[in-house]
């Protein structure tokens, strides 16, 4: 029998628009089977919802309080929310 999954929703502050971090989010998030989407906010933070097993699920969300090379990552809002049943991971226009 497998855990049950979870969900985070993040919004990650700081210079995280314009230096990649959307799409290798995406590319993250597809290699550990992490299912959800990421967009970016009119404020110039980015948001991302994370669902699927804790431990990639907590992975995901250690991953954004750093970014790609390119960001500058301020602040990370985390927020649990409940499971919806998403499956793969998308990028969404804001």
């Amino acid at each position: 029998m497998s855990a049950s999954p979870t969900r985070v929703r993040v919004v990650v502050h700081g210079k995280v628009q314009g230096v990649f971090f959307r799409d290798t989010c995406r590319r993250m998030a597809v290699t550990r089977g992490v299912a959800g989407w990421v967009r970016n906010l009119p404020d110039g933070s980015v948001e991302a919802v994370f669902e699927g097993a804790e431990d990639h699920v907590q992975a995901m969300v250690e991953w954004c309080r750093k970014g790609p090379p390119l960001a500058r990552v301020e602040r990370v809002d985390t927020y649990p929310e409940q499971p919806e049943g998403l499956t793969g991971f998308t990028i969404r226009r804001a």
